[in-house]
């Protein structure tokens, strides 16, 4: 590989690099929404809710400077 060669890979990487990480958050957040709307869909099913049997489970504690939304 020549000089030019290597300077056309490195900048079709960056290219790549920069594409990556502008389209990460918008598929992250699609991921989280139908996360979401499968908890929701879940919930609102008949039979699926257990009641109390799902509040008996112990509450895990968090630690450190994450605070739930």
């Amino acid at each position: 590989m020549n000089g030019n060669q290597i300077e056309g890979l490195i900048g079709m990487l960056a290219t790549l690099g920069i594409l990556v990480l502008l389209i990460l958050p918008s598929v992250l957040g699609v991921l989280r929404d139908r996360r979401i709307d499968r908890q929701l869909r879940q919930v609102r099913q008949p039979g699926t809710h257990t009641g109390p049997a799902q509040e008996a489970r112990p509450h895990r504690r968090r630690h450190g400077a994450a605070r739930p939304a």
